[in-house]
Formats: C-alpha cells, sequence, structure tokens
C-alpha cells in the first residue's frame, strides 16, 4: 500500500494537497482580498506553487487542472494571469477546465490541479 503525504489546509476536514502513487493533487484560493480576478487567481497560483514544493514537485509536472470562477465573463482575466503562471512550454501545460460556480464569500476563483511526482 502507498504512503499517502498531506499538506495541511486551513479549514478542518480537509487538506490542501495530497500525493500517492505517483501523483500528487493541490487545491487553493486567494489570500488576496480583493475584487480584481486577475490578482485573485496570481494568488491563488503562488499558493498551488507553496503546496506543490511541500510535496516535492511543480507546475512544470501538471496533468490536469480545475478553475472555478465566480463569473465566466471575466474569464479573460484569469486566462492572463494562468498562461503568465504556466509559461510558454507546451509541453508544460496540463489539460484544463473553467467552470462558473458559486464560491466561498470573497473568493472569485479556486484551483483544483494535479501533477506528476
Amino acid at each position: 500500500m502507498s504512503e499517502i503525504t498531506r499538506v495541511r489546509g486551513h479549514a478542518r476536514g480537509r487538506n490542501s494537497g495530497s500525493a500517492a502513487n505517483g501523483f500528487a493533487w493541490a487545491v487553493a484560493t486567494s489570500q488576496v482580498a480583493t475584487d480584481d480576478l486577475y490578482e485573485q487567481t496570481h494568488s491563488t497560483l503562488a499558493r498551488i506553487d507553496a503546496i506543490l514544493a511541500r510535496m516535492n514537485t511543480d507546475r512544470t509536472r501538471a496533468v490536469t487542472a480545475t478553475v472555478y470562477i465566480t463569473d465566466i465573463t471575466q474569464k479573460q482575466q484569469m486566462d492572463r494571469a494562468w498562461c503568465e503562471w504556466v509559461g510558454d512550454d507546451p509541453a508544460h501545460w496540463p489539460q484544463r477546465a473553467c467552470v462558473e460556480a458559486a464560491l466561498h464569500e470573497n473568493d472569485l476563483v479556486e484551483v483544483v490541479l494535479m501533477v506528476a511526482l
């Protein structure tokens, strides 16, 4: 049986990251209190980087991502931050879906990422 590594989250009952069987998963929202989707996405992706680092991996190993945003008409703002984050090398781009969803309080974006270890 494979060992499971967990990265503690801020909320009771769930973690920000888990790794097992050659894969790791991370989830994050922004730590920046702003109504700007670009800024929140930038902050969220920085948190994803930190979670992945704690599991000894990084964004270049990303396989799949789901991005939840509260207003799909603002998707271009999220896309701008996302494209800056993933960089120019298509070999590092994960498969990604973007979905409009109701999120907690002032959160405008939530990202769930799966990476290979």
